[in-house]
């Protein structure tokens, strides 16, 4: 059966409706919507974990300082995401209080699994549930804790995968076959962040890339903390 025929017999009109050939449509739906959001690269380097997005600057009157598409969600772990950011901010901001929560019960930082699973049983209860929609998001999360340096991607459905290197959004397929040519276990943060960029500069076309559209941040193994980089550093490292 056709996807048109399936809308018109109305299996994409319920999350909780299961079409003929065993396809949730409205999932499926949620997982375009990220293939066409803005892209989103993570990489865990030999010394530390780096996420690389495109602010994507729709107007030439935004101040380009104040799009961040790569949150903290605590000291030692950050997250950015592709699709509905509106969808990926709630999120995020329920992982910030997952977090937050851990450090006062427990007095020690979170381990970053805990936070995946947790956004991830919150994306899946949204595929089986009546009244709702799935989250149009899927989502970076990259940081260390005590089990080493780490990076997950989520998608709509509540699944997660942990990676080496990764792309979702614009320009996935592209960026991807880059990364399997390019991608070592040796790269330090500053060769892995080259690489990301230069693949982000292919993807884009490059009348319209320039450093203002990069939000980059990364994780150092030696402080454990994440680190913003502004345009400024990012120009030096690349350059370097």
């Amino acid at each position: 059966m056709q996807p048109m025929q399936h809308q018109m017999m109305g299996y994409d009109r319920a999350i909780t409706m299961f079409s003929p050939d065993g396809r949730l449509l409205q999932v499926e739906y949620a997982k375009k919507t990220v293939r066409l959001g803005n892209t989103a690269i993570g990489m865990v380097c030999a010394d530390g974990v780096i996420l690389v997005t495109d602010k994507r600057l729709v107007d030439k009157l935004v101040v380009p300082e104040a799009i961040e598409k790569i949150w903290q969600v605590d000291d030692h772990i950050m997250a950015t995401g592709a699709g509905i950011l509106s969808d990926a901010r709630i999120l995020v901001e329920r992982a910030q209080e997952k977090a937050t929560g851990y450090r006062i019960t427990y007095d020690s930082p979170i381990d970053i699994l805990s936070v995946v699973k947790d956004l991830c049983n919150v994306k899946q209860f949204c595929t089986q549930s009546g009244g709702l929609r799935p989250f149009g998001v899927s989502l970076l999360v990259a940081g260390t804790d005590e089990h080493g340096l780490k990076l997950f991607q989520t998608d709509p459905t509540g699944l997660f995968y942990e990676y080496k290197a990764v792309v979702i959004g614009e320009g996935e397929t592209e960026i991807e076959e880059i990364l399997h040519k390019e991608y070592k276990d040796s790269l330090t943060v500053e060769q892995g962040l080259k690489i990301c960029i230069e693949a982000l500069r292919k993807a884009i076309d490059g009348k319209d890339f320039n450093l203002e559209r990069i939000d980059a941040a990364i994780v150092r193994k030696s402080t454990g903390v994440m680190e913003k980089l502004t345009n400024t550093q990012v120009s030096k490292l690349i350059k370097g």
